[in-house]
């Protein structure tokens, strides 16, 4: 990707080294997947669930309060690449989404390390990144894109950036309304019901991040040769069939919450090729 020198968002608060502290081993991506599936089963909030299996506990390093959070584009590579895609998710969605009806409100993007408070309870870095409806907030431990280059496969920049236009995703889905419809429906359903729900919903974050990543090809020019084949990688790598295959030596479909590796693939390249968010309605579409 060409984002040196491109606008950094401001709407980011660094929480590196202040966040709180954790205790305990991390689940793994393919551990993530089955306590998911056992929160639709329960109704448990699920970062209550991984709040108890990795020992979480609130000790030893306090919360900063708000005022002393650093906020605005962090000095490190990382960071700074983080505020970049941040900065262009921000430019697309302003644009696309009056064209639906409703006002783009920017998300803040959290970084933090070890674990962290939400509106959503308090997370530690193996439930990965996540967006919280509570407080319109994208949270991320910028270690997961060291896991997802070396253990999972998917090196590049385009890879990281489509883990947060996935996330910016949830945030749309959140704005248009589709995120509350969705959780009426799951609180009423069957636990199948509500894992299919919960696929549908991951998949169109999934084209929706590509529809982000049309836009920045097409009217920005930050896309490079390569960059579109390194997301699609990504999308297959935390496919739940192939974290499922890793951790448990079997893949077990009636557990799944975000789709296949095929799944996520042919949804990203879908928000990819169209560039259009009326494409991304994952919830009639008949699609593998």
């Amino acid at each position: 990707m060409r984002w040196e020198g491109q606008r950094e968002s401001q709407n980011i608060e660094d929480r590196r080294g202040m966040g709180a502290a954790r205790s305990g081993a991390g689940l793994g991506l393919g551990g993530l997947v089955l306590v998911l599936a056992v929160s639709y089963l329960t109704g448990t909030n699920p970062l209550t669930l991984l709040n108890i299996l990795n020992g979480v506990q609130e000790i030893a390093v306090p919360q900063a309060p708000d005022r002393m959070v650093p906020t605005g584009s962090p000095r490190n590579e990382l960071g700074k690449f983080a505020a970049v895609v941040l900065a262009d998710t921000e430019d697309t969605w302003r644009t696309l989404l009056p064209r639906m009806g409703r006002t783009y409100e920017d998300p803040h993007l959290v970084l933090f390390t070890g674990a962290v408070r939400s509106a959503c309870g308090t997370a530690s870095s193996a439930v990965g990144p996540f967006y919280c409806p509570g407080d319109h907030k994208v949270y991320l431990d910028l270690s997961f894109f060291q896991e997802l280059a070396q253990r999972l496969g998917a090196p590049g920049d385009f890879a990281q950036a489509y883990v947060i236009a996935h996330e910016i995703g949830h945030h749309v889905q959140n704005l248009l309304g589709i995120a509350e419809k969705v959780t009426r429906l799951q609180q009423r359903g069957s636990s199948a019901e509500r894992n299919a729900l919960s696929i549908k919903m991951e998949l169109q974050a999934d084209c929706l991040a590509g529809v982000w990543g049309y836009h920045a090809r097409h009217n920005r020019n930050l896309i490079e040769p390569g960059d579109f084949e390194a997301g699609l990688r990504a999308a297959a790598a935390i496919g739940d069939d192939r974290l499922q295959n890793m951790e448990q030596g079997q893949v077990q479909p009636e557990s799944w919450t975000h789709g296949s590796s095929e799944q996520r693939m042919t949804w990203l390249r879908q928000g990819l090729q169209s560039g259009d968010p009326a494409a991304c309605d994952t919830f009639t579409e008949k699609r593998s």
